[in-house]
């Protein structure tokens, strides 16, 4: 398998996706509505884009080079998933944080009933946390961080995993991770916030199906093992 196998779709996804962004932007003002720590809210916007992006490119090219090369372990040998795993993990939390971010820099452009906006975000956080306990004593956590990238030969043969939230979907941190996004734009009554939570939602299926996928009929063989 090539090293950048399908990622032009990935690229052409991505392109037409930052486009709806700038189209939407550019119909509503108020999606750049307001300033935070002295930063105007388009500064927040970009940053809150660009870490989906330099999270999933960073994913891209460690899961990759890893797969096919063993370029990490070559280079820091058992340390290597433990590195990757410190980027990852920065990297995702930056999802979150600079959407909240966002979400005060661009509050209050929306209005919403303090009740409705409560009970939504309650429904959202529900089945986010009911995937944390689900990955936490079913999944484990360094196989969702893609520890089969870097040990293809003992994963292969994994099941899938059917407890917990996995019961509904194989693919649960993608379906209901997700959700977790939106808690900050509904809750800062933020438009930009919930642009950028729609642009994240979208964008990691743009990674399931051309870069995970791929690497999943490499590692499994074809097999439907929940990676995700």
């Amino acid at each position: 398998m090539k090293l950048l196998k399908h990622q032009f779709w990935h690229l052409l996804c991505l392109g037409a996706l930052l486009w709806a962004v700038y189209v939407l932007a550019g119909m509503d003002p108020t999606i750049l509505k307001g300033e935070f720590l002295g930063f105007d809210t388009l500064f927040w916007l970009l940053l809150a884009l660009g870490s989906p992006v330099l999270h999933q490119v960073y994913v891209l090219v460690c899961w990759r080079f890893e797969l096919l090369h063993k370029s990490i372990s070559r280079a820091f040998g058992k340390d290597g998933f433990r590195l990757f795993k410190i980027g990852f993990a920065i990297l995702i939390l930056s999802r979150p944080v600079t959407i909240v971010l966002l979400a005060i820099s661009n509050a209050f452009t929306f209005t919403m009933n303090s009740i409705l906006s409560y009970g939504l975000s309650i429904l959202l956080l529900l089945p986010g946390l009911y995937l944390m306990y689900s990955v936490r004593k079913y999944f484990g956590f360094d196989r969702a961080f893609g520890i089969d990238h870097f040990y293809p030969a003992k994963y292969r043969d994994v099941p899938m995993v059917k407890q917990g939230i996995f019961r509904f979907s194989s693919n649960a941190m993608y379906v209901f991770g997700f959700f977790l996004l939106w808690v900050p734009g509904i809750l800062g009554q933020s438009k930009a916030a919930l642009l950028v939570a729609a642009f994240n939602h979208l964008y990691i299926w743009v990674h399931y199906y051309f870069t995970e996928q791929p690497d999943m009929e490499i590692i499994y063989g074809g097999k439907d093992n929940n990676k995700i």
